[in-house]
């Protein structure tokens, strides 16, 4: 797929605009790149069907915003692009995303100790210059430094939501060749983990080498990094390394096991395997006597062998799957409405009634439409009198579609001093309050306890909104008690939501399992801000299996008169 490819380029050419100061054109490059990056169609595909018509179609996206991707996707470059490249110096585009630097503070860099790259920049940090520059300080320093690190992080590993976009278009051109029975991802994709490093595809065939031929010869292979008789690997127009391993079918299963990993999960089935007399490997489970197979064909009959249940892929982490009883996670189609979603009212790219036609379509029940408060000008958040407006619209959208429970919503802003955006009159007119904290991000451990519990204590709280803030590979998690802030959640029937945002997936696997303890119930919510990005319910909802999380530990999996009584 095309999209992550053209989105970059459109938010490149947002932040070099932005660069050079020029007015409203960076919005509007970044508002049509989250739209193709949120595409679950490929952005090639579109303009091969409709052309520069086809691509006017898409939110946001203008005639030449349209003629820009329509050269890209016939070139691989924009001319525009260049030119902007030559004005900006090299490495302020690169140094102004990081955390705590923008335009302004990155060009004060370049011109004061003539900056390049990153790695000048880091070398200056850790000389102490940044701290002597006006305007900075050691904190600022020490904050670019960690800044640094996320970013060098995030060139390593990329979001799952690329990883399963790619692994996903892999499986499917490869099923579609005679030759393979079956094609399936494995790795860090199929585990679901928060970040990946590279797509691992394991093929079941008697033809290994056309599908290395096939493999290694498809049009958007930028690099072929290894071609062997089972194995190959390349690097893809998108930067992803994709590997592909062709396998007989009576170690298909094994081989599944091993590459899905983890490494420490297989390193204890290993010394199970041992101890009752196997080894076990890629190939299959074989007795360390005579070496004759034993299980190999399906993981299952791997973990039976080895008196084990099958273990789901997302909790392979040696973290207590193996000595524990196994839960019965909740499953991908257990949620029957979504609680967060944004609408052209503030900073989304569909308007409320396009939202709730794409929850019709996906069979929920409910939805609720939670756009930003007041507070969050740079989303067009609502002031309370276009809330009440929101309102009449919506009211006319459920009388237009009876079948789905539409629900007032709102993503309201915890202030800084721990009171909530609107007043207590607006607030009980909402169904749905996710309560979200986007400002004060650096506050203390204590301080953002503090928040946390004011705002449940309002009485007005239905959910706590990505609880922790973290943007992946780009900026921390902040932290507070979590086993208080939980606790009193769950007394006072407040839940925690589970992002499925892919930059967010928050709350983290670690932090669900530690405070479910506390008996707080929990909201998988896909936070989309167009009708395309409702599919992120997937990632949050394997955010919660690797948290352990069982379908009666969250709300939104209720049917919709209980879900309406759990939220009142």
């Amino acid at each position: 797929m095309k999209n992550q490819e053209v989105a970059a380029v459109l938010n490149e050419l947002a932040d070099l605009l932005e660069i050079l100061n020029v007015q409203w054109k960076p919005n509007a490059y970044r508002k049509a790149a989250r739209t193709i990056d949120s595409l679950s169609d490929d952005i090639a595909d579109i303009y091969k069907r409709g052309g520069l018509k086809g691509l006017m179609e898409l939110h946001g996206v203008g005639e030449g915003i349209s003629k820009a991707i329509q050269e890209f996707l016939k070139t691989g470059t924009v001319k525009e692009l260049k030119k902007l490249e030559k004005k900006v110096p090299k490495g302020v585009d690169e140094m102004m995303h990081l955390m705590g630097l923008g335009p302004k503070k990155a060009f004060k860099l370049y011109k004061k100790l003539r900056i390049h790259s990153l790695k000048d920049l880091e070398k200056a940090a850790k000389a102490g210059k940044i701290k002597k520059v006006e305007g900075f300080g050691a904190k600022s320093e020490n904050e670019i430094m960690a800044a640094i690190s996320m970013r060098l992080m995030g060139k390593k590993r990329h979001l799952p939501s690329i990883g399963l976009d790619i692994s996903r278009e892999l499986e499917s051109r490869l099923r579609k060749l005679d030759v393979v029975k079956k094609a399936q991802a494995a790795g860090s994709v199929r585990r679901r983990k928060e970040t990946i490093a590279d797509v691992d595809i394991l093929v079941s065939s008697t033809k290994p080498k056309k599908v290395m031929d096939f493999f290694t010869k498809m049009s958007d292979v930028k690099k072929v990094l290894a071609k062997g008789s089972t194995k190959s690997m390349v690097i893809l127009d998108s930067g992803i390394q994709a590997d592909v391993r062709v396998l007989d079918e009576k170690s298909y299963g094994a081989a599944m096991q091993y590459f899905t990993g983890s490494k420490d999960h297989n390193v204890k089935l290993r010394n199970i395997a041992i101890k009752k007399g196997f080894k076990l490997s890629e190939y299959g489970l074989f007795t360390r006597k005579g070496d004759r197979y034993v299980a190999g064909r399906t993981e299952a009959d791997v973990y039976k062998k080895l008196g084990l249940p099958y273990i789901e892929p997302e909790l392979r982490e040696n973290a207590g799957e193996i000595e524990a009883s196994q839960p019965k996670l909740i499953g991908y189609n257990d949620i029957n409405g979504d609680c967060h979603m944004h609408t052209k009212w503030s900073d989304g790219s569909n308007t409320s009634e396009e939202m709730v036609k794409a929850a019709i379509k996906r069979g929920y029940k409910y939805v609720a439409i939670t756009d930003h408060s007041k507070i969050m000008a740079i989303a067009n958040g609502l002031s309370e009198k276009r809330v009440l407006k929101h309102f009449t619209e919506l009211d006319k959208l459920q009388r237009k579609y009876p079948r789905i429970k539409i629900l007032k919503g709102t993503e309201c802003d915890i202030l800084k001093d721990g009171k909530l955006d609107y007043r207590p009159e607006i607030l009980k007119k909402f169904d749905v309050v996710i309560a979200s904290i986007h400002l004060g991000l650096k506050k203390s451990k204590a301080e953002q306890t503090k928040r946390y519990m004011k705002a449940i204590e309002s009485g007005y709280v239905t959910a706590i909104g990505h609880p922790t803030g973290r943007n992946i590979n780009v900026r921390p998690a902040f932290e507070f008690d979590l086993e208080k802030v939980g606790k009193a959640a769950a007394d006072a029937g407040v839940a925690f939501e589970i992002s499925g945002q892919p930059v967010r997936l928050d709350l983290k696997d670690t932090h669900i399992k530690a405070i479910k303890e506390t008996g707080v119930k929990f909201m998988i919510n896909s936070d989309s801000h167009s009708a395309d990005q409702l599919r992120f319910i997937e990632l949050g909802i394997a955010q919660a299996r690797r948290g352990w999380l069982r379908k009666k530990d969250v709300l939104n999996t209720l049917p919709k008169a209980k879900f309406l009584k759990a939220i009142r």
